[in-house]
């Protein structure tokens, strides 16, 4: 009895209309973000809650399911009830100018602080002049002055007058002081001097020799007045600065009393203004012109680098950093250039996404991160330790030599979630120890999900929500009803839908355009069906081409006719993200031998493990059903004819095993029908991938050569689930113009192929004259007699050489 092909009610499961719950997407006013992936958001939940070292999450799934979107969702959502996080900001370190103080400050008060910190140097530029301007200041610096001036004065006279006793003067000249003898009253001319007694010239220089030293002795003296009167102008600067810093300072360090760090920097700034008071009374840059590379006051030293200021009532942060390269992840330190030099202080700090997401949550790209050089273990080393900490990346690997800020380390509390596919995570998995114990949580997202009546329905309401939310023309719901089919068709599975949600935006994105080029204010199922062919043409340039040369006989594809170790296998092609399917006619051609089975595409190297193994298969099921207690005598050789690139996978086994057997059955194969299955040992038809693509290629090969009405192709029954054909494959099958014929076993597809009965051994192992099975079993035998014969003469000759 002739097997019966599948209905047209077999190769596609529609999706029905009564699932979709509205007529159009705009009747759904709540959005739906997600659907179906209880396991994942049970993760989330779990990995955002629990708050202990090493719960951070690595979001599984493949690219383009919108696992970043709904992640920033959940993460915002979450991140809304829970408390803003701490501001900090750095400050000058008066003690370590090199290394920074790092100060927390409530929500909000470090801008307050900031500003604050900002207009009382600001004020104090105008108090401070104004005090040392006042007529008290004035009065006792003069004091101090004047009291130096007598002083010096004091022993210049006292000097004076010893010398006058003496009959010498004591006179200032530009050089210095100089003494000179007296004559009635007048200085004496050095030709008078030269005219005196040399007793009285002697006696003269003897009492100015020791009038100088006794000048000399009293100036020594002067510097240490000089000294005493410098510090007690600055006792008295001090003083003054005191009475107006210290009270400013005061207010706002009773402002920030119970902010921790802020009241110990308050009072080493006041110190340290008070030290420097000149630079406040200095006059300010807009004074007047400066001389080129004259140093100027610096008031950065009193600036607040106010670093990271989370927005308030906002919550917790969720920060997503797009490129997480070292300084992005960890943060930096900027230099600036000044007179031909690169300088930096610590208003040059500049945060990473570390710093923005601290007590809340961080976002990245998994592979982004472990493209950037150093960035990976950056990151772990700021999870191990619970502290950020900003330092070049030349000092972090050791290659910085220079001198150079070290900021103190702010503590750490952020949850990272990592987003890449599965085969990154178990990579890291298992060549990083440190992976699992900083990312013990796994949110594995489905791309797929069980097409039940309830995923049916939440899925039209998400498909909504990405409709509504992109500002699309409305979509009927037999429009989305046709989305959901494709997102069946698009993995292949009948009883499965995609939900990518990229590519089912994607593809209502372009129904859209579809749908407003045409005039219409509502999106139909026409449309979704020309955006879907509309991608498959633009993609289709290859697959063109490979049908172009099988209908110009380059490649040597038979549709009609029967050949004896021949057949029509089928496989996929796979090109980025298109696929199609190609027939490949496979021969084989046997002849007695040692029972082996030739791989042709093993042999050059062209045929991959999966494929191979489909081949031993081969040789076990043939051994199996037909050997005698002896081993096959049997050499056979299979090959992909006209393959030029590397072969793999088992989907083929099916159909060189029905070569096989009709090469060993001298029995010819249908040329008109295509296989594609794989086989076990058992002789049992097992489940392939790409079913849809497979049968529509082999379709439109038969197509363009005009249909016959007796083409068609088999496959194994349990794909049967999976089939979600085009319309036009379903409307031929309808009218009869092609078939698909689903099998369970070996001898089913053979009785097609041939249209020979496969047969069934008796009792005694002999199979029905006549059948496939029966005329397989005597060629065999019949090389095995042959063999034999071989064998015999071989050693009746080895004994008469004997």
């Amino acid at each position: 009895m002739a097997m019966a092909p599948l209905t047209p009610q077999q190769l596609h499961t529609a999706c029905e209309l009564d699932l979709i719950p509205y007529q159009t997407t705009t009747e759904v006013v709540e959005q739906v973000d997600v659907v179906g992936q209880e396991r994942a958001l049970a993760a989330l939940e779990f990995g955002t809650g629990i708050r202990r070292d090493g719960y951070n999450l690595f979001v599984l799934g493949t690219p383009g399911a919108g696992r970043h979107g709904v992640v920033r969702r959940f993460l915002e959502r979450r991140a809304a009830g829970q408390a803003t996080p701490p501001d900090w900001c750095y400050v000058h370190n008066f003690e370590q100018p090199h290394r920074p103080r790092a100060l927390r400050f409530a929500p909000g008060q470090g801008r307050r602080f900031c500003e604050a910190m900002a207009q009382l140097v600001e004020e104090l530029h105008s108090t401070l002049p104004g005090a040392f301007e006042g007529d008290e200041y004035q009065a006792r610096r003069r004091v101090v002055e004047q009291e130096f001036k007598d002083r010096h004065e004091q022993a210049i006279d006292e000097t004076r007058e010893r010398a006058r006793g003496k009959d010498i003067a004591l006179i200032t000249t530009p050089g210095g002081f100089a003494f000179a003898p007296l004559s009635k009253g007048e200085v004496m001319s050095p030709a008078a001097f030269h005219k005196l007694p040399e007793d009285d010239r002697k006696r003269i220089e003897g009492e100015i020799e020791q009038l100088e030293q006794e000048l000399a002795e009293r100036l020594r003296r002067l510097p240490a007045w000089q000294k005493e009167a410098r510090g007690r102008i600055r006792e008295l600067n001090r003083e003054v600065a005191l009475g107006v810093v210290q009270p400013a300072f005061a207010e706002l360090k009773a402002s920030f009393a119970d902010t921790p760090g802020v009241p110990e920097y308050l009072d080493a700034a006041c110190q340290d203004v008070v030290e420097n008071v000149g630079d406040f009374t200095a006059p300010r840059e807009d004074a007047g012109p400066r001389l080129p590379f004259a140093p100027e006051p610096t008031f950065t030293r009193y600036q607040v680098n106010l670093l990271i200021q989370p927005p308030a009532g906002r919550g917790a942060p969720v920060v997503y950093a797009d490129l997480p390269n070292y300084p992005n992840l960890v943060g930096r330190l900027d230099h600036q250039a000044r007179f031909g030099t690169l300088s930096t202080d610590f208003t040059l700090i500049k945060p990473g996404a570390l710093h923005e997401a601290n007590g809340g949550y961080l976002l990245l790209d998994a592979m982004r991160l472990l493209s950037q050089p150093y960035a990976w273990d950056a990151m772990k080393r700021a999870l191990r330790a619970k502290e950020l900490r900003i330092e070049p990346l030349e000092r972090a690997i050791g290659l910085l030599t220079t001198v150079s800020l070290d900021p103190e380390p702010i503590p750490l509390d952020v949850t990272v979630l990592l987003i890449g596919d599965r085969r990154l995570y178990y990579l890291l998995a298992e060549y990083d120890p440190e992976f699992v114990e900083l990312f013990k949580v796994a949110a594995d997202f489905e791309d797929d999900l069980r097409r039940s009546p309830d995923i049916t329905r939440d899925l039209a309401r998400l498909l909504a929500t990405l409709a509504n939310r992109q500002g699309l023309l409305p979509f009927g719901a037999a429009a989305v009803a046709r989305v959901i089919e494709h997102a069946s068709r698009s993995i292949g599975d009948a009883q499965r839908v995609d939900v990518r949600l990229n590519y089912l935006g994607d593809l209502l994105t372009q129904a859209d355009y579809f749908a407003r080029q045409v005039g219409e204010t509502q999106v139909a199922p026409d449309h979704v069906q020309t955006a879907i062919d509309a991608a498959e043409q633009r993609s289709g340039r290859v697959r063109e081409r490979v049908q172009e040369a099988i209908l110009r006989d380059t490649l040597l594809i038979d549709t009609a006719g029967e050949r004896v170790g021949q057949i029509n296998g089928l496989a996929v092609l796979g090109l980025g993200s298109v696929m199609f399917g190609r027939p490949s006619r496979i021969t084989a051609r046997v002849r007695p031998g040692q029972g082996r089975v030739l791989d042709i595409e093993r042999e050059v190297e062209l045929g991959g493990p999966l494929h191979s193994k489909g081949v031993l298969i081969l040789s076990s099921f043939l051994a199996a059903r037909y050997s005698t207690g002896e081993a096959l005598s049997l050499s056979a050789s299979l090959v992909f004819e006209q393959s030029y690139s590397g072969v793999d996978g088992d989907s083929a086994s099916c159909a060189e095993l029905y070569a096989l057997l009709s090469a060993l059955a001298d029995a010819p194969i249908r040329q008109s029908l295509a296989v594609t299955g794989s086989v076990n040992q058992f002789g049992e038809v097992q489940a392939i991938g790409g079913v849809n693509e497979k049968i529509e290629g082999f379709f439109d090969i038969c197509k363009a050569r005009g249909l016959a009405g007796n083409q068609g192709v088999l496959i194994p029954a349990s794909n049967v689930q999976h089939l979600m054909l085009r319309a036009e494959v379903r409307d031929a099958v309808a009218t009869g113009q092609f078939h698909v014929y689903a099998v369970r076993t070996v001898d089913e597809g053979i009785e097609l192929l041939t249209g020979l009965p496969a047969g069934v051994a008796d009792t005694e192992g002999i199979y029905p004259e006549g059948s496939i099975n029966g005329l397989v079993s005597d060629r065999l035998a019949e090389y095995a007699r042959i063999r034999a014969a071989l064998a015999h003469g071989g050693e009746n000759n080895g004994n008469g050489d004997g």
